[in-house]
């Protein structure tokens, strides 16, 4: 019984609550709390869930003294239908505010005939950004998505993140969407919000699932 209380307290402290042993629900209302949440070039609030404003240059909210290796970490994102402004997505594996991995959407893409091919995009920061990694691997570390979400609407998207491969589904769908092998070698870190440069977004639902 004192071991349970003492997790609870821990959870309770980190700004998390639990669902069970390895589920966990990340205490969005406390994304204000700068000893459970860091925030990078942004502001955030509390609008239809977590919102992130527009600003030039990446931003990031995780969770401090948090840490994830293998499992699922499923969440609700909103962008906007607006051409080259909306990038939103979730950073995991980090170490600090610029080293970590993150899966990211291009809502603008979904629905275009000739760009939706890249509409998820995986990266790995630092050092392998989007513009590197289709210039190098055209076609490895994006993709379409099926089925093709509403621009403008929240879509569902879940990232099960094993042992040397990634895979992203949306709205629950059976086949993901994207599959790629991680490009470092990184095993844990923190999990968090990103929205790309010129970006604001939506987030909410988080729920983290460890293996």
């Amino acid at each position: 019984m004192k071991t349970l209380k003492l997790i609870l307290a821990i959870l309770i402290f980190t700004g998390l609550s639990v669902a069970s042993q390895d589920r966990i629900i990340p205490d969005l209302q406390s994304i204000k709390d700068t000893s459970k949440w860091k925030i990078v070039n942004r502001e955030v609030a509390l609008k239809d869930g977590v919102f992130l404003n527009e600003k030039s240059g990446d931003g990031l909210l995780y969770l401090k003294k948090f840490s994830f290796n293998t499992g699922k970490i499923e969440l609700d994102i909103k962008g906007k239908d607006l051409q080259g402004m909306s990038f939103v997505g979730i950073a995991f594996h980090g170490t600090n505010d610029s080293i970590f991995d993150a899966v990211y959407f291009r809502p603008f893409n979904f629905k275009n005939s000739q760009r939706n091919s890249h509409s998820v995009q995986y990266i790995s920061m630092p050092g392998n950004d989007w513009y590197k990694l289709r210039s190098e691997h055209p076609g490895v570390y994006e993709n379409s998505i099926a089925p093709v979400p509403e621009p403008d609407g929240w879509f569902h998207a879940t990232i099960v993140v094993e042992t040397g491969i990634i895979k992203v589904y949306i709205n629950n769908t059976e086949k993901p969407s994207l599959t790629v092998k991680p490009i470092n070698d990184r095993k844990n870190g923190w999990v968090g919000f990103w929205v790309g440069n010129n970006s604001d977004g939506w987030f909410k639902n988080l729920v983290i699932t460890k293996q």
